[in-house]
């Protein structure tokens, strides 16, 4: 294994733990695809979440900008299922601390936990285990900025791009693997639905 894994290395790791999978899909946002990918499978394995979180340190430390800052950088997380990449990078990286956004209700917005507040000014590195839609990544980001914290980069083991995925440019994006899978906007466009091939419904 490199110091920084390569493509080839993560996704055979993701593959060796179930973590992606070849099928059928349908997302809640009603597009269908080749493959799924739940990375919390890998982050069962202390030792894959581990080599996973210290290679994305490795590229984020490769920044002279981002390495400079560690001393005082906060690791956000959108929501619990990116929390164990957050603290693998925060404690490889050392970095200032940790915290997450999460929601009172389904559909809720999100929200810091009481007397969590970011400081105006603050770094903070927006940290999830995959950037598929975007769609939380970019309400987390709106949510930091309006404390007047600063979001000075994004890193997922992940990016997973979709026909949807919010564009974050120019804010410097860090992972591991691309990987992309066919999708298809909805059921009447889909090619293995009109194979006949049953759908499995997943969550986001």
């Amino acid at each position: 294994m490199h110091l920084v894994p390569t493509q080839e290395e993560v996704v055979a790791l993701l593959r060796r733990t179930g973590a992606i999978r070849d099928g059928h899909f349908e997302y809640p946002n009603g597009l269908h695809a080749t493959e799924y990918m739940q990375v919390q499978l890998a982050m069962r394995y202390y030792q894959h979440a581990k080599v996973l979180s210290v290679g994305l340190s490795r590229l984020l430390r490769a920044n002279a900008e981002i390495r400079a800052m560690i001393p005082e950088l906060s690791i956000v997380s959108p929501d619990t299922g990116g929390l164990p990449v957050a603290y693998g990078v925060c404690e490889a990286l050392r970095a200032h601390q940790v915290y997450w956004a999460d929601r009172k209700e389904e559909r809720g917005p999100m929200h810091f936990r009481q007397y969590l507040e970011q400081k105006p000014g603050e770094k903070v590195l927006l940290v999830d285990d995959i950037l598929r839609s975007g769609r939380n990544l970019a309400e987390l980001k709106r949510l930091v900025e309006s404390t007047g914290a600063e979001v000075v980069g994004m890193a997922v083991i992940i990016y997973q791009p979709t026909p949807k995925t919010v564009d974050f440019t120019p804010l410097p994006l860090y992972y591991l693997a691309q990987l992309d899978a066919t999708y298809y906007k909805d059921a009447g466009s889909c090619e293995m639905c009109k194979r006949g091939v049953p759908a499995e419904k997943v969550w986001i």
